[in-house]
């Protein structure tokens, strides 16, 4: 695994930062964010996406990311791609 570090919410901190990386050997984007509580998990757990189970596989986690990380996203989806060195 190669990260590349993207960025990292900025208003956070000290303790735990939401942050964006990308396996450069995978071309993934790897997140780490704030674990969902109950009641939004729940909420995705049920949701029915057409051609797949609903639930959430236990290898599977719903994490949240502030919006205002939306430009690192973009970044690391173009890093990923191939077009955001």
């Amino acid at each position: 695994m190669a990260l590349r570090f993207i960025g990292i919410d900025p208003d956070t901190g000290q303790q735990g930062s939401p942050t964006v990386w990308v396996d450069e050997n995978t071309r993934e984007l790897v997140l780490q964010g704030w674990k969902a509580d109950g009641t939004l998990e729940a909420e995705c757990a049920a949701f029915e996406a057409p051609g797949h189970a609903p639930g959430i596989p236990s290898h599977e986690a719903v994490i949240r990311i502030p919006a205002r990380m939306a430009p690192m996203l973009r970044k690391a989806c173009d890093v990923a791609e191939g077009t955001g060195l």
